[in-house]
């Protein structure tokens, strides 16, 4: 039997992809969050504005540093952030709790601005591009694309709209994360949450 070292079977007995196995905060965020449905403007707008922080660090740098994001950027309450100033992009450069980089610090409240009068509202908006439930998960990393077309077609239509650090590969790690993909691999343990056709 071939072992798929894509899969890593923890000290519970569970199996899991392999990114998310260690060190605890990943193992919590793969096993409780990632994949997982995720609706509501402002939830979506947090993620949206992590994966933007993400681009060219580790995911887990950012995991590490969310509660300050949380702190630093008002719960991520779109009209909140919106309404930020130049006073707060001068404590937010001076927050050591979070990643200090003046165009995504900008771009995060220029987006704030373009989000709070969306029609439809940016959780539908971002919704309206999931594409149709895979079969079968896919079962090693190589069946994971890094973009897909719904999500290239995501990033285009947000940059028309005016937002900013939101390619594809951004817009597709956001699908992703909230759920509009399932990208678990076959034998993950997370069961498929909310995907309806989706099975092992």
């Amino acid at each position: 039997m071939t072992m798929n070292p894509d899969l890593v079977t923890g000290e519970d007995g569970l199996a899991r992809c392999a990114w998310g196995a260690e060190p605890d905060v990943y193992r919590r965020y793969h096993d409780t969050e990632w994949g997982r449905r995720v609706t509501g403007d402002d939830a979506l707008f947090e993620r949206l504005s992590l994966e933007a922080f993400q681009s060219g660090l580790s995911w887990l740098t950012i995991l590490r540093k969310r509660e300050s994001f949380r702190a630093a950027f008002a719960g991520f309450d779109i009209a909140a952030v919106a309404a930020f100033d130049e006073s707060d992009v001068s404590r937010l450069l001076g927050d050591a709790g979070i990643v200090r980089n003046r165009a995504k610090i900008l771009a995060t409240i220029h987006n704030a601005g373009v989000a709070v009068d969306m029609s439809p509202s940016l959780s539908d908006f971002l919704w309206s591009f999931e594409p149709p439930s895979r079969r079968t998960r896919p079962t090693d990393f190589s069946g994971v694309p890094p973009i897909s077309p719904e999500s290239t077609a995501m990033a285009k239509l947000l940059k028309k709209r005016g937002f900013r650090f939101v390619g594809p590969t951004t817009a597709y790690a956001l699908m992703q994360a909230t759920g509009m993909v399932d990208d678990h691999l076959a034998g993950c343990h997370v069961a498929p949450h909310n995907r309806e056709g989706t099975s092992l």
